[in-house]
């Protein structure tokens, strides 16, 4: 079975960067606009992008809301919006500026009713964001604790969440490859599917997600792609 590549497009302060192990102080800019950047991977390709607000994750206040309906509107591929949804009118937003998933992160951890709100009012548009050192799950752009990632898994998966994007915060932004051994007992876990996030540096780390578990069907790329280990057009190759 072939996986779904969801190159991301991170965005800070209006620009395109990436960080390591989420660290906001440990960023990469790139000199490219958030757009061009998710122009060009549309061009080689991909059918979805993973397109961050930082600012809303760190501080709550969707800055690039504009930045991210732009790209929604050049790109004209399907959008997965995270980064700070902490409200429903965030969710709301979201949805209403084209996004065709969203993920919630810190609000499914805190709070489970919200996750329950969002289920019956946008389905499988929402998608649970589990990032965690270990078993233990981070919030508020991974400055704070947020309990066990598989209690977690399990309550989520019983509300009827469909599917969730596991982060391995350890490997993210490392390009040391991807935590397979976590990651198959993250999707044993559940009976939802799973996209994988963070470390992926080469094409053989592709190839090898793609036997990891029947539930492992998406993966997150921004790095790699960023430093040229690969592009789109090779990562879907070997992803189908």
């Amino acid at each position: 079975m072939g996986l779904t590549l969801y190159p991301a497009v991170d965005i800070k302060e209006g620009q395109a960067v990436r960080l390591t192990q989420g660290k906001a102080d440990e960023e990469t800019v790139y000199n490219t606009s958030p757009v061009i950047a998710a122009t060009a991977f549309a061009n080689e390709g991909a059918n979805w992008l993973h397109v961050v607000d930082l600012d809303a994750a760190f501080t709550g206040k969707p800055r690039n809301r504009p930045i991210i309906r732009d790209i929604i509107a050049e790109t004209g591929v399907s959008v997965q919006a995270s980064g700070g949804i902490r409200t429903l009118n965030d969710l709301n937003a979201s949805i209403d500026y084209g996004a065709q998933q969203v993920v919630i992160g810190t609000m499914a951890i805190e709070d489970p009713d919200f996750i329950r709100e969002a289920l019956q009012l946008h389905g499988d548009s929402i998608v649970v964001g589990l990032d965690a050192e270990g078993r233990t799950l981070k919030a508020r752009g991974w400055t704070s604790e947020g309990g066990d990632l598989f209690e977690a898994l399990d309550t989520l998966s019983t509300m009827g969440v469909r599917r969730f994007v596991y982060t391995d915060i350890s490997r993210d932004g490392m390009l040391n490859g991807p935590n397979l051994d976590m990651l198959a007992k993250v999707a044993d876990a559940t009976d939802s599917w799973i996209t994988a996030s963070g470390g992926v540096a080469t094409l053989d780390d592709l190839v090898a997600l793609r036997t990891v578990h029947p539930r492992v069907d998406a993966v997150i790329v921004g790095k790699a792609l960023y430093s040229g280990s690969f592009t789109v057009a090779q990562a879907i190759e070997v992803l189908t």
